[in-house]
């Protein structure tokens, strides 16, 4: 186990409460480093948030390679983990050690997040392990599952279903998952698969019950203001600050007033 997974399990186990956000770019990366979390995850969000695709299904390796490598640029010291995106690591097992791999290698993030709990998943994770590529787990709403799960389902309700993660929790700790993020899974729930494994839960519409919590940054700040999930909590309305900055720029322009004397070469 790398010594930036160590001290983020370490964290975990002594009752430190994880704080995790996503970050696409070496300038937010940057920020977000000196803001205090305690990782950052390259999410393939990007692809909704940044890319404006309607699903994270049409995300690339290549999109998920520059962006990572972009937040290693912009954060050398912070512990970053990246998504491997919809089906590169669910077409046969040499291929997923490859190319999950080669994100390491190219990318220099510390570890890859692989979605689902399921025998193939595990199993990879396993094999991952023996190369020493650390992976973190992700189950309940997985969003590369969109097409069989459907759109922001709340996943667990029934008693068979919270069974069903719970035993998925413990097989990922079982295989080498050193983290699992639990997405859109009843509180209650949350608890009992926290309680159920050693290694960090971070939730997201996961209720306070796991170790840490992961949000989507521009989810946080505001700047994606179209989007208004029940468990988000913004802690800044950026939208507004940067329609109205642009908005007095223009008009500056297009009056004359800028660029002015003290701001010219």
């Amino acid at each position: 186990m790398s010594q930036r997974v160590a001290e983020f399990v370490a964290k975990g186990r002594r009752g430190d409460r994880l704080a995790v956000v996503t970050a696409y770019d070496a300038l937010f990366a940057r920020l977000v480093v000196e803001a205090g979390v305690d990782a950052v995850l390259v999410g393939d969000s990007v692809g909704n948030v940044v890319a404006g695709y309607d699903t994270t299904i049409p995300v690339t390796l290549g999109q998920m390679r520059y962006h990572a490598a972009a937040v290693r640029r912009g954060a050398p010291d912070a512990f970053v983990i990246v998504d491997m995106p919809f089906l590169t690591y669910r077409m046969g097992l040499a291929r997923a050690l490859r190319r999950c791999g080669r994100m390491i290698q190219d990318t220099g993030a510390d570890a890859v997040k692989l979605e689902g709990g399921d025998a193939a998943v595990t199993r990879t994770i396993a094999a991952l392990g023996d190369l020493r590529v650390p992976v973190m787990g992700h189950i309940g709403h997985t969003p590369q599952a969109r097409l069989v799960q459907g759109w922001g389902r709340v996943q667990g309700r029934t008693p068979a279903e919270a069974d069903r993660l719970v035993a998925a929790a413990r097989r990922l700790e079982d295989a080498g998952a050193f983290a699992i993020v639990l997405e859109l899974i009843p509180p209650a729930v949350a608890g009992r698969i926290t309680s159920a494994v050693t290694i960090p839960t971070i939730g997201i519409g996961a209720g306070p019950a796991c170790t840490g919590q992961v949000l989507v940054l521009p989810d946080l700040l505001g700047l994606n203001d179209t989007f208004h999930p029940r468990f988000l909590k913004r802690y800044a309305a950026l939208a507004d600050t940067v329609r109205s900055a642009v908005r007095a720029y223009a008009d500056e322009v297009r009056r004359g007033v800028y660029p002015d004397a003290e701001h010219g070469p």
